[in-house]
């Protein structure tokens, strides 16, 4: 695809330098010579190639063509770029609406906005006029449910769990006020000035569709309090490399590990949340990224064992090193208790199970075989975890929740009771 008008200009001129190169080449092969035959039929297709990219240039360039407002998510990035032509807008333009330098436009449209901020991909969408279709899609054979707003104008602001946030202190309603315009006044300032990236597409994983209205409302407060730590506790910049998740893993064998891991994963630029989930929400974890990038995670401890917690911690830190920074960003929503259906589910699962344990460690393991509480013990102890993620894995493997039972321990939840933790 062309871009820029100096694209343009650079991709006729290719056309014409082929054209010569072609009929060169025609004129030369007076023989029968499949060879020649090859590389004339190559510079026709090149030559066929550009001519298009040069046609629909011209074509939305010219307004001939208008480009439709909706569009899906998955389409976007192409849209958006056929969207600046067709508006008259060079990427200079572009680049001086969003206050941001050319060569950061044109990266942007080369990559195809991979990797780019929600925020910021909405941020162009608003300029360029074009908005994205939002979307529900599920499936009982995928147990996975996909939600997606356009903007703050589809939210029906009087289906959310209003009452319970209020009850919750997340925000005080006085006598006489709109409760829907509070909901909203509160969603605007927790969510912070890019509240799209509340709104902005999520991927579940669950057998239970949950109330998109009571998951964004704790997703806001999850992103709030987030927002607050990091500010806080004035968290580093997070950098894409886990060669440090050993030394979260040797936290497991500490009774206060959970709340150890939260001061770690703040020196490494990660903000942990714990918060209740909602009604309706069937939440155990979820991953997302904050105002400065930040990644986020939110644990309900819906489940207060301890080998639940460190389970769906790796599993959303699955998310974060796989696929948070990823092409068009999703948040990450899920429901330990359900089986991981599809590719990314079960990546973030493959990838929990191997840090907590590596995969060639467990398969040398007699516990996994005699399932005693002594066998548990001897390897938890040789591969220096709790004997409760020992013990968790052979539960979930063995698909039995009955079965070593005084191994597995409880009390997370009150590692968590003060609003605020202390990093020192």
């Amino acid at each position: 695809m062309i871009y820029s008008d100096s694209q343009f200009d650079i991709s006729a001129n290719q056309v014409s330098k082929l054209k010569d190169a072609l009929m060169a080449a025609t004129e030369e092969n007076t023989r029968d010579d499949w060879v020649c035959s090859l590389e004339i039929n190559a510079l026709k297709s090149q030559i066929a190639e550009l001519e298009a990219d040069l046609a629909h240039y011209q074509v939305l360039k010219s307004g001939e063509i208008s480009v439709a407002k909706s569009h899906s998510l998955e389409s976007l990035p192409a849209t958006l770029v056929q969207a600046r032509i067709a508006r008259g807008m060079s990427q200079s333009d572009l680049a001086e609406e969003l206050g941001l330098n050319l060569e950061q436009v044109q990266r942007y449209e080369e990559s195809e906005y991979a990797g780019v901020n929600l925020g910021r991909l909405i941020e162009v969408a608003n300029i360029l006029n074009v908005y994205t279709a939002g979307s529900i899609e599920t499936g009982a054979s995928s147990g996975n449910v996909i939600f997606s707003w356009n903007n703050i104008d589809d939210v029906r602001w009087q289906e959310f769990p209003a009452r319970e946030m209020v009850r919750r202190q997340w925000f005080n309603l006085r006598r006489g006020d709109d409760i829907s315009q509070a909901t909203k006044a509160y969603f605007l300032e927790a969510a912070g000035p890019h509240f799209a990236s509340a709104l902005h597409r999520k991927k579940l994983r669950g057998t239970n569709p949950p109330n998109e209205y009571a998951l964004i409302a704790w997703q806001a407060r999850i992103l709030e309090r987030a927002q607050a730590w990091i500010e806080e506790f004035k968290l580093p910049s997070f950098e894409l490399d886990d060669r440090w998740l050993p030394e979260l893993v040797a936290l497991t064998q500490k009774s206060t590990g959970p709340r150890a891991a939260r001061k770690l994963l703040a020196k490494k630029g990660i903000a942990l949340v714990i918060e209740e989930h909602l009604p309706g929400t069937y939440l155990d974890g979820a991953a997302m990224l904050g105002r400065s990038d930040h990644p986020v995670i939110g644990l309900t401890l819906r489940h207060n064992r301890v080998d639940n917690f460190w389970f769906v911690l790796f599993h959303e830190l699955g998310h974060v090193f796989l696929h948070l920074f990823e092409g068009i960003r999703y948040d990450f929503f899920d429901d330990d208790t359900t089986e991981a259906l599809g590719t990314i589910e079960q990546e973030a699962d493959q990838f929990a199970l191997n840090a907590l344990i590596p995969k060639d460690q467990w398969e040398g393991c007699l516990s996994r075989f005699a399932l005693s509480e002594e066998a548990v013990q001897f390897d938890a102890k040789r591969l220096n975890v709790a004997e409760s993620i020992v013990a968790g894995r052979i539960r979930r493997e063995q698909g039995n929740y009955t079965i070593l039972a005084k191994l597995i321990q409880s009390g997370v939840r009150e590692q968590f009771q003060e609003v605020n933790h202390d990093l020192e």
